[in-house]
């Protein structure tokens, strides 16, 4: 099996995150990549399970070091995905689930091109805007920045190879694993599609070779 990432992204609220968790619960074909992050843990949250949780300055060294895969600053925030760290499961043969944003999708798929990129889509606006509201660790400002964040990243849905409506979380996560499949099969094919062209090109030019005064 050739190894791939799955990067999951949606507005926030959209439930990328837990479509992710409720994948790696599912198949053991799948790892997950630890991000960083700047900001504080929230109730519940440990270093290393779920955020490598970092100073600005450690972030910045690492960021200068040309370490992460993607890296971005969301809501005041710096947020990143480590390259040791997707390789690292890649290694291991299995898939990388990745759960962020669009911004972070466009810079990790130039590091690892082999990406399968999945937005997820809430059911409607309504129930987007409830998602979004229902954090009360945040302030009105904050929430405001969530908002755009949102709207832009809805705005770069083009960009992605499948769209999962996330109306029924049940749905979604059989929907993610048939794409998982699906990516798995159509890569199998290929690689065995050019293995046989290979092999019929070499013959061609041996028997190209036999007859050519």
């Amino acid at each position: 099996m050739n190894p791939f990432p799955i990067i999951l992204s949606s507005p926030s609220g959209g439930g990328k995150t837990t479509i992710a968790r409720e994948l790696l619960r599912r198949r053991s074909d799948l790892g997950y990549s630890v991000s960083c992050t700047t900001r504080s843990p929230r109730p519940g949250e440990e270093h290393g399970r779920d955020y490598y949780f970092m100073t600005r300055a450690e972030f910045l060294e690492e960021r200068e070091n040309d370490a992460f895969a993607e890296s971005a600053q969301v809501h005041g925030n710096l947020y990143g995905t480590l390259r040791r760290e997707v390789e690292r499961v890649l290694r291991s043969g299995r898939h990388v689930v990745m759960d962020i944003d669009v911004q972070g999708a466009r810079q990790f798929t130039r590091a690892f091109p082999q990406s399968v990129l999945v937005f997820v889509l809430p059911p409607s606006a309504e129930v987007l805007l409830e998602r979004l509201r229902k954090r009360k660790t945040e302030s009105p400002a904050e929430l405001v920045s969530r908002l755009q964040s949102a709207l832009q990243e809805l705005q770069a849905i083009d960009g992605y190879e499948y769209v999962i409506v996330n109306d029924d979380l049940e749905r979604a996560v059989q929907s993610a694993s048939s794409i998982i499949d699906a990516e798995v099969t159509k890569r199998e094919r290929l690689r065995g599609l050019r293995h046989s062209v290979a092999e019929l090109i070499e013959k061609l030019e041996k028997e190209i070779e036999n007859h050519t005064p």
